[in-house]
């Protein structure tokens, strides 16, 4: 992908996010902070953070259990591990579907930005097939577009945290910020 056209693809992304947050009825920006609300903070885009990977898929697809928000916990199938390096480390992370049939691949993670830069549970990547699988089977992993799960924004939310398998040891200096209202 051009690079111009990977960056202009983001921004719009997060432009309409910012829109959503501040304009939309279901946005979890509590309703007396969007008048208030100047857009989410973010990381500058930076393309070594963008990875086109094989998905190594598990033999053995096993239900996992995932702590979340308010002592609760959501379940989802550990269904494939990605592997890349970032700078000298070797990093994987397990990929989750939430049903057998379906396609999106769900990538929660922790880096050593949390709790001081990004949120303390983790962040969030959602691979889409129609958008992140590449036509070579790959599957586009784009830490520019990690984002916070919305229990950061509000107490409203029940959340999965990042489960300790995908807990980074890198510094993952790019996507979403936390949020301070």
């Amino acid at each position: 992908m051009q690079e111009n056209k990977w960056a202009d693809r983001l921004t719009m992304k997060r432009q309409g996010k910012d829109r959503f947050f501040r304009e939309h009825p279901q946005s979890p920006i509590l309703p007396w902070e969007r008048d208030a609300f100047q857009g989410l903070h973010y990381y500058p885009l930076d393309p070594s953070y963008r990875f086109e990977l094989p998905l190594h898929e598990h033999d053995e697809k096993r239900l996992v259990t995932v702590e979340a928000t308010h002592g609760g916990e959501r379940e989802f199938i550990r269904w494939g591990e990605f592997r890349f390096m970032v700078g000298e480390e070797e990093c994987s992370l397990q990929a989750y579907r939430t049903d057998p049939g379906e396609e999106r691949l769900f990538v929660p993670f922790r880096d050593e930005t949390a709790a001081s830069e990004t949120y303390t549970k983790g962040r969030y990547l959602d691979l889409e097939p129609q958008i992140h699988r590449t036509g070579n089977g790959r599957w586009v992993l784009d830490f520019n577009e990690a984002y916070n799960p919305w229990c950061e924004y509000s107490e409203d939310y029940v959340c999965p945290f990042a489960p300790e398998e995908n807990w980074l040891k890198v510094t993952v200096p790019v996507g979403e910020k936390r949020y301070n209202s």
